[in-house]
């Protein structure tokens, strides 16, 4: 098939940080400004006509029914001509709708695949403000409703989820303020990617602002028995009791990576930085969450070893948060740049081997999934996605981000790292609190960077950008310490070099991992022992090493990992180390223990994660 692109005029509502006000009345007073960009398919929302400028959300959250009761009241910007504005929800019970306090006769359109339903509210030229009235459904895909002893609950509204626990004009190019006004059950706290509290209610009310403007799938709430603790004057961790002590020595050098941050494109623009540790059901290792980063247990390790996880989400503070993708398809805008940024803060805080070393997974990681794809849609690995009657779930893969990565990078080493930060800094700042499609970033970049003829010829942008594929260009990274690795397996795997002789111990998690997921599928069981016995390594504290070693154990039959497998899957849902192990094991013949595993772990997942599992397993 082939796609085309296709640009409209559209009127949005957009802020610079010196504009921003607290006053809600003058928000009104923002100027508008006509731009071009990519059409979003995946939103019915009609910006051009009607768009939302700021949300206030009064909510209670009932986990005996599994049901957010609300009412979203929007400030709305209107052209003179208009007669509707359109919201998208999924699966949402409207109960009321007002214009400007006057109830009016609202209708919900058809569905359509993967993007749900519009809501169509009649205004006028003069309307200032719709209000709706609704209830989330119990198996809404954005919530998951934690059961136990200690029950909780989190939102994951990227990419188009946001509409499926509250109407919302659900693109990542139209931007609001909020505030919110939540009952939650005593004895637990409501957190939001807002202003937070730090200690519990003593009546389960909580009160939330956002003063800058952020994209639906930004909108984020959590809540659960968990307690603060604070890391550094603009930094702090919650979680629930009885990991709080490790969460707060975990990610106790936030501080240090927002100030290496900082010193590399320019002030933080939303006050605080915090992280929340979420049940290990959450499906990805972090989520951006402005104010509020949400992150999986999994990257609790012990010592520090995973916090490129923690850089990767405050980078997006800059990258995704502050300058977010018109559309999906240009997805590659915030990831590619949150990856370099990513490592640039590691660089800066743990020295450039570490960040190298990080690189070089990250090449093979991406080298893997390249080949992958091109087997089955070449185009899906071009950066500039086209994901028109897709899930936009779809282009969450490797090319986004390090492909994205790796032409960033490229870039980089082209004009020289001096030049690249001065420009990366300047597009920070310029199109703070805005939106970005691809072409008009190729035309940012033409004008500011690549202005000669010599420099777009070393780029070739066409190739990386609507290019399938790795271009030939792509930038070498090299790790002596990860090559040492290599050769230490090459002679492992020869005999040459003993068990014992592996210099275990002293590698660090990256070595580790570059270890055992380069080992050979051919790898005997036996030889799987041998590491075992001697360095203990499936009962590792650190899971990307644990994953690794999990994967390999599948595909070499190595039952006596097969246990801790199990319980892994069952109480872990991140889809990164999800899809690997199930695969694992239907490429090995042992899809009885993959269909086993999963009817019991399916429950814990969200459905971010069951969507894939479910296609990956064949699962009607």
């Amino acid at each position: 098939m082939k796609y085309f692109y296709i640009t409209t005029a559209l009127t949005l509502i957009l802020f610079s940080p010196g504009c921003i006000s607290s006053d809600q009345n003058d928000r009104k007073s923002q100027a508008i400004l006509e731009m071009k960009r990519a059409t979003d398919f995946h939103s019915f929302s009609k910006p051009e006509e009607a768009v939302v400028t700021h949300l206030n959300w009064n909510a209670s959250v009932n986990f005996d029914d599994r049901i957010i009761r609300a009412t979203a009241i929007y400030d709305i910007d209107v052209r003179e001509s208009a007669e509707r504005i359109i919201l998208d929800c999924v699966d949402l019970t409207i109960e009321s709708v007002t214009v400007d306090g006057k109830i009016v006769e609202w209708s919900i359109g058809p569905e359509q695949p993967f993007i749900g339903q519009p809501l169509s509210i009649p205004i006028n030229g003069k309307s200032k403000r719709i209000s709706i009235q609704y209830a989330s459904d119990p198996a809404a895909d954005a919530l998951l409703w934690v059961e136990g002893d200690q029950p909780f609950l989190f939102t994951q509204s990227q990419a188009i989820l946001a509409r499926t626990w509250i109407p919302c004009q659900d693109s990542p190019g139209i931007r609001f303020t909020y505030e919110a006004h939540v009952d939650v059950p005593e004895g637990t706290m409501a957190l939001m990617s807002a202003t937070n509290p730090t200690e519990q209610s003593s009546n389960g009310h909580y009160d939330f602002r956002m003063d800058q403007p952020i994209p639906s799938y930004l909108l984020a709430l959590a809540v659960g028995n968990v307690e603060f603790r604070s890391v550094g004057p603009h930094t702090g961790v919650y979680a629930v009791p009885e990991l709080i002590d490790a969460a707060e020595y975990e990610f106790g050098t936030m501080e240090d990576l927002l100030v290496a941050a900082e010193g590399l494109y320019g002030k933080y623009a939303w006050e605080r930085y915090d992280l929340l540790v979420l049940p290990a059901a959450f499906p990805f290792g972090g989520m951006e969450n402005p104010r509020l980063t949400f992150a999986t247990p999994t990257i609790i390790a012990g010592d520090r070893s995973l916090v490129s996880l923690v850089a990767h989400e405050l980078a997006h503070s800059w990258s995704g948060n502050l300058v977010t993708n018109s559309t999906w398809d240009d997805f590659w805008l915030n990831e590619g740049f949150t990856v370099y940024f990513e490592q640039r803060i590691m660089e800066a805080v743990y020295g450039r081997e570490i960040s190298e070393m990080l690189a070089t997974l990250s090449y093979q990681g991406l080298v893997d999934e390249v080949d992958e794809i091109m087997d089955t849609n070449p185009d899906d690995t071009h950066l500039k996605l086209h994901l028109q009657s897709r899930n936009p779930d779809d282009g969450m893969t490797a090319i986004a981000y390090d492909k994205g990565y790796f032409f960033i990078r490229l870039i980089e080493e082209t004009v020289g790292r001096e030049s690249f930060d001065a420009f990366l800094k300047a597009y920070f700042n310029e199109h703070a609190f805005n939106v970005m499609d691809t072409d008009r970033f190729i035309a940012y970049l033409k004008e500011n960077l690549l202005n000669s003829d010599e420099r777009l010829s070393a780029i070739n942008l066409d190739a990386w950008i609507f290019g399938p594929g790795l271009p030939s260009n792509c930038p070498k990274v090299r790790s002596e310490r990860i090559e040492q690795v290599d050769a230490n397996l090459a002679a492992w795997e020869a005999g040459s070099l003993a068990t014992s002789e592996l210099p275990w111990e002293s590698w660090v998690y990256q070595e580790r991992y570059r270890f055992l997921s380069n080992l050979s599928d051919a790898t005997s069981a036996e030889r799987m022992e041998e590491l075992d016995v001697t360095w203990n390594i499936s009962t590792t504290g650190n899971n990307e090493v644990l994953f690794a070693w999990l994967e390999q154990s599948v595909r070499s039959h190595y039952a006596p990992s097969y246990n801790r497998l199990e319980s892994f899957l069952i109480n872990i849902g991140r889809r990164k180390f999800l899809t690997p192990l199930y695969r694992a094991m239907v490429e090995t013949d042992q899809t009885e223990m993959a269909l086993n595993i999963y009817k019991q772990a399916r429950p814990n997942y969200h459905s971010v994660a069951t969507g894939t599992m479910d296609e990956l397993l064949r699962l009607d």
